[in-house]
Order: structure tokens, then sequence, then C-alpha cells
């Protein structure tokens, strides 16, 4: 039996709440994860209802990862392994996989990233109007992602609100996302917005399936409802055809994804879409002091359009959130820098430490004096393995040997390493794959023997490559393969070549030596499942909140936008950059939009805070190669008794011993340094 007693009475009643829908409104820190998979282990436990019929959804890998061990913990392995614990488009992935037949496709279909989607609209712009205006093709691309994830189909986007007859753009878009679908058709590949599109599509012609998956899922939880978007929403209805049974948990001021599509009104309209709803608030907060929440609290319940909670704990602290006026960006970064480092002096670890800004151009000031004061730091959002150049060209000959039909993929290599394909045989080969609709593989084997060069004998045995280590793969297994194809291809010559054998030929050949290593961690936890396809899965469905690899945490100090700061935690936060035109972002003000969203990323960023919360903002900032005088941000104003408000463009703060102490420190620390 399940023991509810230790969570706390709000906690137990959603715990217990199984029957119809509940909305459940989470604010931050307020152990909604702990609730959530208590309410799976008191179902399965308690109430005896069966694993295969419950399913749960996370937004990202990790927060899906740590749902399910929490799980095993409560319910052990068999039971938990039965039951679905996924992401939104992990599921659709799954249910595609099942039935994309359906919907005209074969069941090895590969999943296109931006690189490659961007290659088909390049060259769809080539037979646009005969090239003769230049289109941002990036900018085509944001545009068939933002259609998709509003249900509209390449047919229907002319007959829209958001079609313009008058704008450039979107009469090249019409064409060219038309063009786009049909080439992903013929390439028997979709795209990352396709996984969630076409299972919507599916659910919507195939009525009997999404009464087969509703039937199949009879207890259905989402977890950041808030962020959901209307393709999410589709399916969430379709999978509640046949009963009412859904529990969706979020808390609506944290909805900061709004440029990702996430609509807000999904939460806050729940209880009109779903009749006989019960809502439950968890208001109790296990991260934060009282002293950082009272200010949190007041500012979001300046927001008109949210529901009313209002966040409390019982951990006090006499420290209340401090706010630091400085100079400028370098002062800022100088302050921030050396308070940090009084602190590691103190004993405290450098990982407990997260410096949140609301812009990228906020990075370098404070990176230069990190690197400064020589302590290590990592900024979340670098370039991932699997984001640098060489990777992707193994991962497209993965793909390659799962999906002999993929062209992107096929087009990216056919010349890594040089085989001689240039220009004018790559439009022979494209052609004879259109005239006579048959694989690119297949036409590049007919193009080396009906129209023969002096390097056709290189390319020519290309496709037998790909045949023979479709063998080697199923033969040897996933890290094996791997080997085999860099040994076969000779890739390390390859990089030494491209790097004239530099350092920088090094650390891409150790990049390479990572993938095999991760092809082997994956073996080792995935074993009989570790499967070529599999693994590329994991790869293409990474999203950008996931760690690179589990292991042990660096003692460095994290530098984070608040947009990925959202669910993570530290002791001690610094939010710079408190002032007008950056939060609120001066875009938003200029566009004279809804600065709602804004206020809830100060929120959230406040939130991280466990024990102490400092917030800056300068008296001025170089802009443009001016010197601009700046305000502090609007969020703040009349809150003045919920923090304690230091000016450290002087010593004010501090008695003359204090502050002569603090130059002399500050100064030799400078000089050392720079020793």
């Amino acid at each position: 039996m399940i023991n509810l007693s230790e969570l706390n009475l709000e906690q137990k009643m959603a715990a217990e709440t199984i029957e119809g829908p509940l909305l459940l409104l989470a604010g931050a820190g307020s152990g909604k994860t702990r609730t959530v998979t208590y309410r799976i282990a008191h179902m399965v436990e308690n109430l005896g209802i069966a694993p295969k019929n419950i399913l749960a959804v996370s937004f990202t890998n990790k927060a899906a990862s740590e749902m399910k061990e929490r799980v095993r913990a409560l319910i052990g392995g068999a039971k938990s392994k039965a039951m679905t614990l996924s992401t939104f488009h992990s599921l659709g992935l799954q249910l595609l996989k099942e039935q994309i037949t359906k919907l005209g496709y074969d069941k090895r279909f590969s999943i296109y990233d931006t690189n490659d989607s961007l290659a088909i609209i390049r060259e769809g712009l080539k037979t646009y109007r005969s090239s003769k205006e230049s289109y941002d093709k990036k900018q085509i691309q944001s545009k068939i992602s933002f259609l998709k994830n509003k249900a509209i189909a390449p047919h229907e986007f002319s007959r829209t609100r958001y079609f313009d007859s008058g704008n450039d753009y979107d009469l090249a878009t019409e064409y060219l996302y038309d063009y786009y679908q049909e080439k992903l058709r013929f390439f028997n590949a979709v795209d990352f917005d396709d996984i969630l599109f076409l299972t919507v599509k599916l659910f919507k012609q195939f009525p009997e399936v999404a009464k087969e998956y509703s039937q199949k899922f009879q207890y259905i939880m989402i977890d950041e409802y808030q962020d959901t978007n209307e393709l999410q929403f589709e399916i969430v209805k379709a999978l509640t055809s046949t009963h009412s049974n859904i529990c969706v948990v979020g808390d609506d001021d944290q909805s900061i994804y709004a440029f990702r599509g996430a609509d807000i009104r999904n939460i806050l309209n729940f209880e009109k879409q779903f009749q006989n709803c019960k809502v439950i608030k968890l208001e109790q907060n296990y991260r934060s002091t009282q002293e950082i929440l009272s200010l949190a609290n007041k500012v979001i319940k300046q927001n008109k359009k949210r529901t009313d909670k209002t966040m409390f704990t019982h951990t006090i602290s006499k420290v209340k959130p401090l706010l630091w006026a400085t100079q400028d960006s370098a002062h800022e970064a100088a302050i921030v820098v050396e308070d940090i480092v009084q602190e590691q002096r103190e004993g405290r670890k450098l990982f407990d430490f997260a410096i949140l800004y609301r812009s990228n151009t906020q990075i370098p000031a404070i990176e230069d004096q990190l690197r400064l004061s020589q302590l290590p730091y990592k900024v979340i959002g670098g370039q991932k393995l699997y984001e640098k150049k060489e990777i992707k060209d193994l991962i497209a000959y993965l793909c390659i040997i799962r999906n002999p039909k993929d062209q992107i993929s096929l087009r990216r290599i056919i010349n890594v390493p040089h085989r001689g394909v240039g220009s004018v045989t790559l439009k022979k080969v494209i052609s004879v794959s259109q005239e006579r609709n048959i694989s690119f593989l297949k036409s590049l084997s007919y193009v080396a023997l009906n129209h023969p060069s002096k390097n056709s004998n290189k390319f020519s045995q290309f496709p037998d490559l790909i045949f023979s280590l479709r063998g080697i793969f199923k033969e040897k297994g996933l890290s094996q393969g791997i080997k085999y194809l860099v040994e076969k291809i000779d890739f390390y010559s390859y990089i030494d070549k491209t790097y004239d054998n530099t350092t920088q030929a090094s650390y891409r050949k150790l990049d390479v030596e990572q993938l095999i290593l991760s092809a082997e961690r994956f073996e080792a936890r995935f074993e009989n499942q570790a499967t070529l396809a599999n693994f590329l899965e994991k790869i293409l469905l990474a999203d950008s909140q996931d760690s690179k690899e589990e292991g042990e945490q660096k003692n460095e100090v994290t530098l984070m936008t608040l947009h990925s700061s959202k669910g993570l935690e530290f002791e001690q936060v610094y939010l710079i950059g408190m002032e007008e035109e950056l939060l609120p972002h001066k875009r938003v003000i200029q566009l004279g939009e809804d600065i709602d969203e804004e206020r809830r990323l100060c929120y959230v960023g406040i939130t991280r805070a466990k024990k102490k919360l400092i917030m800056t903002y300068t008296k001025e900032r170089k802009l443009y190669g001016k010197v601009v005088p700046r305000h502090r941000s609007r969020f703040l104003l009349e809150l003045d008794d919920l923090f304690t408000h230091q000016d450290r463009t002087t010593f004010g703060h501090l008695s003359e011993e204090e502050a002569q102490k603090y130059k002399q420190d500050f100064f030799a620390d400078l000089l050392s340094s720079l020793d």
C-alpha cells in the first residue's frame, strides 16, 4: 500500500482525486512532481488500476525520466514499465510508428532536423518565381513551423487570418509549405513539428484510432499544462474522447513560452472545456524563503489575467532580497563576481550560484569578469555534441542506413569523405530520382552506370557501402557498427585533411569518440532495445533542456537566460539587468504588446532562489556606441518594503572602515588575477 500521509492536505486531495477532470494549480516549488508520482502509485497499488491504462505526459525528456525514476522507486520496475510516461513528442512518435501507414508513409520514416528542413526550403526557393527575389529561408521555415503548431495544413493557410495576400513572404510561404510537405512525403520523412501535426491529422481522419487510444489510456495526466499549444490540446481532446479522467498540472504564472506557441488560454479555460472540473491549488512552497516568496507574490499579482493564488512557506529568513544599483555593465559584472568569490572563500560551492538574465547580450561582461577571476562557469544553451558538424555527418550516415530514401541525409554526406560528386552529377542524380520516381540512392547507381564519368567508380560503390553497413549494424550492434563505419570511410583521415592536422582536428576526433561512448552507454542502459532506430530517436528527440550526460555535478557557476531557468533552483541567484528595456524587454514595449509574460519571466527568475536573491540594475549602459541612462524595472516599483535597495556605485551601504577594506581587497584580488 502507498501511504499518502506524507503529503500535505492539498497534495493528498490531488492524489486521491482520480475520476473526472482535475486542474492541479501547482505554484513554483510546491512539490508537484512528488504529488503526481504519489497519485500514480496510489492508482496502481491502492486502487488496483492497471498500469497499462495510465498515461503521464511531460514536456522534456529530463522531466519524464525523473518521473519514471520516482514512480519506479514507489511501485517497482515491472509495474512502472507497463505504463506510458513520456513527452508529447515521444508519445506522438510511438503512435506514428504504429499507425503512420494510414497516412501513406512507410513505417521506417526519418526525422528531419532544422538543417534538413532548410535544405528543402532552399531547393524550393530555386523553383519559386525563378529565384528573382531573395528570401530568408529561416523566416519561411519559422512560419511553416508556426502554421503546423496551429494545426493549419498547406491548403488551409490562405484561408486563415495568418495569411496576407499583399505580403510577399506569405505568398512565398504558401507555395513553399506545399512544396516542403510534398518533399517530406517523397523522402519518407517527417520534421519535429510533424510528429504532433500528423498525430492530430491521424486522429481527425481516423476517429476510430483516437477511440482506440482513448480506451487504452483510461487515466491521463499532463504536466506543465500552461505550456501546451493548439496541437497538444487537440491530442488531449482526442485521448479523452471516451472518458473524462484527465488531470492537468500547471501554473499560469509560469507560462513563458508564447514564442514557442504555448497558449496560456488552455490552462485558464480548462474549467470551461471540461465540465464538472475539480480545482486544487498547491500553494505551499518547499524551495524558497518567505521573504523571497513575498516579493514574487507581489510582483505577479500585478497581472490581471491569472488564477488567484498566493505562495507561502514555513521557511523564514531575516535576509530580504537585495537590489543593487550599479554604474554600468562592467561594474555590475565586477560586483556580482566579487560577491561569488567572497562566498567561495567562506566555503560555498560554485554550483550553488546562478546568474540569470533576460537577453544573451548581457553575457559578455559577466564572462569577462568570471575569466578574470578564474572562476569556472557554464553557459546553458551552448553547442551540444549532436549539433557539431562531424557528428551530424555521422548521424546522416546512420539515418541513411536506417532509411535509404532519406535524400537530405544522403546529399549531406555523398561527398563526406570526398567522392567527386560535383554539382553537374548531383543535378543528374536529382533529375533521375524525380523523373523515374526512385530513391536518391538508386538514382545514384543509375547515373554511375548510364552516365559514366572519371569519378563514377568512387560514387558507384556508395550504395553497396550503405547496404553492407546495414548488415554490420545487425550483426555487430550499435557501437561496434559506428566504429566500423568510422573506419570504413576513413573518417579520421578526412578530419585531419579538413583541419590540416591542427589541434582543431584532435578536438573533432574526440567528438567522434564521444559519440561512440554515447552509443556504448546507450547499449549498457537499454540492452536488447539498443537498436540503431531507437538510438536515432533518442538523438533526434533530445530537447534543449536535456543535459548532455548524467554525471557528477561540476563545481562551476551557472549562467542562463530566464527562459532556460524554468524548473531549476539554486541556493543563491543573481537576477541581473532588472531595468526597463531589459525586463520588460524593449521589443515588447516598442510593439505595445501585453507585458504580462515579461512579468511572469520576472516571477520565474525570483522563484529560482532558495535562500538568497540579489537583483541588479545599472544607472547607464553603452548601447550602439552611446552611453544611455537606465532605470529600474517597473516590476519593482512600489515594492521597496519587500527588498533592501543598495547603491553599489558608492560605498554608502557600508561603514567607512568596511568600504576601505572592500576597496583594498577588491583591487588586491584584481591585481593578483592579472599576475
